[in-house]
């Protein structure tokens, strides 16, 4: 059938044919999955994220807790008594008995008038807990997208060294046919050939490895993201939002969620040194109830009320509210050193992640170079071998080479948009509002906005937080 096609005829079919596999090709890389797909994935399926977002809930409730110490408490009391006595007496030989049932039914009220703002106090440190909490959603946060960056990254590294192991090992192979053809002429030795079969079972090797390390990478993949991954696209290396060293620290120590933390710490630190000093001063306070009692088979039983106003103040507990004190100071030097370190710590950071920026660069443009060297190299010895004056080990060798020189290539690009990422979040900037990813905005305020005034579950905002934690599945 082939044989009667024209040349015009057998030139369209060619065309239609090249046609198809570039369609074929461009669908493919229209359906590859894109770094800000695997970042969206992994913030969405995030069970790090899930669990720190309660913990920040559990934080709101703390300021509700606090806000419920400085309200009045009332609580109701009942009791039910039976009274038994048999008594004897000279007047009455045989004994008297009596029996008796009594109630009491009541309410009692407490309200704290001063205590020194120790309660309120109290609040304020919760609220700066809040706050450092809310630093530590964003550090996770943070830890989460760049464990996808990492998991991505390595299914691309992984991906790349398998077809360049692929690849080595068609052209082994046929360097190996090659040998064997040539020493049927007699054109080299058993040696040559053997070598060629060496070189091609420690290529079958280093397939398999690369395999293994790519499942390996495929696992981690699915374990950050929540699924296996596809045909990954190649991302472009972000920029940087500092155009200097300096510049990037310094902004670092404004954004970093790990230093805000540690601000917020120290903040609440110093209000504990307040609360300890607090426990010494006097408290106020004022109490009242209101009873109803009643005796069963008697006319006992009547109304009773109460209002009163009580203060007190320690003047000794052996030590302890001084030993207290104490302990709030030393925790607030504690939570000093904490900040000093995480400056340190930050800025040394950023430092790491801009250098490491900065070889992987250098290391891209100079592998470049090398492949570009070493593909010369292998078609020239390769050409050299076909006349005699290069060996099989030659060709080998310099194939080694050139493969080693596309891998450190593959490697180095990858490292260097890796590194991007990496820097920013050394200086906090690892986000997903920052990336701009397409995901719903998780607003760590509404939360605290409906509990901070301590509603009660059957007041209009209780039942609004009902609503809240139901669609959260909580309940």
């Amino acid at each position: 059938m082939w044989l009667g096609l024209t040349k015009k005829a057998m030139r369209g079919v060619a065309v239609a044919t090249a046609l198809v596999f570039t369609l074929g090709a461009s669908a493919d890389k229209l359906q590859a999955e894109t770094l800000a797909d695997a970042l969206v994935g992994a913030y969405q399926n995030s069970g790090l994220l899930d669990k720190n977002r309660a913990l920040l809930r559990a934080a709101d409730e703390d300021v509700a807790v606090a806000m419920a110490a400085l309200r009045p408490i009332v609580g109701w009391t009942s009791s039910l008594t039976y009274s038994y006595s048999d008594a004897v007496s000279g007047s009455a030989p045989l004994g008297v008995t009596s029996e008796s049932v009594s109630t009491t039914v009541g309410l009692a009220a407490e309200l704290m008038l001063y205590d020194g703002g120790a309660n309120r106090l109290r609040m304020d440190i919760a609220k700066e807990t809040v706050l450092a909490t809310r630093e530590s959603l964003v550090s996770v946060e943070q830890q989460v997208l760049m464990s996808a960056v990492d998991a991505y990254f390595e299914v691309r590294r992984a991906t790349e060294f398998v077809r360049l192991r692929r690849n080595n090992l068609r052209v082994i192979s046929e360097e190996l046919r090659a040998a064997r053809d040539r020493f049927e002429v007699g054109e080299v030795t058993r040696t040559d050939v053997s070598i060629a079969e060496a070189r091609l079972a420690a290529t079958r090797a280093q397939l398999a490895a690369a395999e293994g390390d790519l499942a390996r990478g495929i696992e981690s993949y699915r374990a950050v993201v929540g699924r296996k991954p596809g045909a990954l696209n190649a991302p472009k290396a972000i920029k940087s939002p500092a155009t200097s060293l300096d510049g990037a620290k310094a902004l670092a120590l404004r954004t970093h969620p790990d230093l805000k933390r540690v601000q917020h710490q120290v903040s609440a630190s110093e209000l504990g040194i307040l609360v300890a000093e607090a426990g010494k001063r006097p408290q106020l306070k004022i109490t009242s109830n209101i009873g109803v009692s009643d005796t069963f088979n008697s006319a006992n039983g009547g109304e009773s009320a109460s209002l009163g106003l009580s203060a007190s103040q320690p003047i000794y507990q052996g030590g302890r509210l001084s030993a207290l004190e104490r302990k709030a100071r030393a925790q607030r030097d504690s939570a000093r050193a904490d900040l000093h370190i995480g400056q340190l710590q930050i800025s040394q950071n950023v430092g790491n992640a801009w250098a490491q920026l900065n070889v992987a660069r250098a290391t891209s443009a100079a592998s470049s170079e090398q492949v570009s060297a070493a593909q010369v190299a292998f078609r020239g010895v390769r050409e050299e071998a076909t006349l005699g004056a290069r060996t099989t080990l030659d060709v080998l060798d310099a194939e080694q080479e050139l493969l080693d020189a596309r891998a450190s290539l593959v490697s180095a690009q990858i490292d260097e948009v890796r590194a991007g990422y990496m820097l920013l979040a050394t200086m906090g900037l690892l986000t997903a509002e920052r990336l701009n990813l397409n995901v719903p905005r998780y607003d760590p305020a509404a939360y605290y906005n409906l509990v901070k005034t301590a509603p009660t579950s059957s007041s209009k905002q209780g039942k609004q937080l009902d609503r809240v934690l139901k669609s959260l599945g909580k309940e």
